[in-house]
């Protein structure tokens, strides 16, 4: 798989194929197999070795780092330490062919498959500056929209005569499903924080994705619009802890 868009391949697959199990490992390289130093065959190898260990559910087998599907995300660019493991522990580590497991094999009695996911689903990451009308628009054209705000859930409170909070709540009222995360790759958000964030989720009907990656926040948002447009079912699907892609809640 292409280093790219695997953690958002690995994520989705984990809302898709739930309680696998049998190991579904993605691997890849960030330098092609017929170039000398490649990472590719090491990679494979170590995907291969994983997957004979018999532990279910979905993971990313690179650079000698066993990551879970919906705790990765691609950090580096060009070194072969391509993917970090966010908000979790690496599940396991691999070197000159040996396996060290860090956490218990998921052990599951049979999956659970799912065959939809809607696409209609944005991605806005803010930066000072950032037009409420970007906003707007956003709403307009997709049915579930994930923000990614500043620190633990900090937002613009207003721009000109448009207000961020205004126009989420407007979007919420005509059955938009609104996703608050962090640009911050550690530690996740809390919207109680700032007193704006605090508003949006003391007033509007929206949802938190508190340690979740956006990866997975995605992924996880067009699984549920692919089984309901109802926020309390929405809410009770996102809020369920799916290949442990969401640790807590509050």
């Amino acid at each position: 798989h292409g280093t790219d868009t695997m953690a958002y391949t690995a994520a989705a697959l984990s809302y898709l194929v739930q309680g696998s199990p049998k190991p579904i490992v993605l691997t890849g390289a960030q330098k092609p197999i017929w170039f000398d130093g490649t990472d590719s065959k090491r990679n494979l190898t170590d995907a291969f070795l994983y997957a004979c260990r018999g532990c279910g559910g979905v993971q990313i087998v690179f650079n000698g780092k066993v990551i879970l599907g919906t705790r990765a995300r691609k950090t580096c660019s060009k070194s072969f330490q391509a993917f970090s493991s966010v908000n979790y522990p690496d599940l396991a580590v691999l070197q000159d062919e040996h396996l060290l497991q860090y956490m218990r094999c998921a052990c599951y009695p049979r999956p659970v498959f799912y065959d939809t996911l809607d696409d209609s689903v944005g991605l806005l990451k803010l930066i000072p500056g950032t037009p409420a009308a970007v906003l707007e628009f956003m709403l307009e054209r997709f049915d579930g929209l994930v923000i990614e705000s500043f620190g633990v859930g900090g937002l613009p409170e207003y721009e000109g005569d448009a207000s961020y909070y205004d126009i989420i709540r407007r979007g919420v009222e005509r059955g938009k499903l609104v996703v608050m995360t962090t640009q911050v790759p550690n530690e996740g958000s809390n919207l109680a924080v700032y007193h704006v964030g605090g508003r949006l989720k003391s007033t509007l009907r929206l949802l938190e994705a508190f340690d979740m990656t956006t990866e997975a926040a995605v992924a996880k948002l067009m699984w549920i619009l692919g089984q309901t447009r109802d926020f309390d079912e929405a809410e009770k699907l996102f809020y369920q802890p799916v290949a442990r892609d969401i640790l807590y809640e509050n």
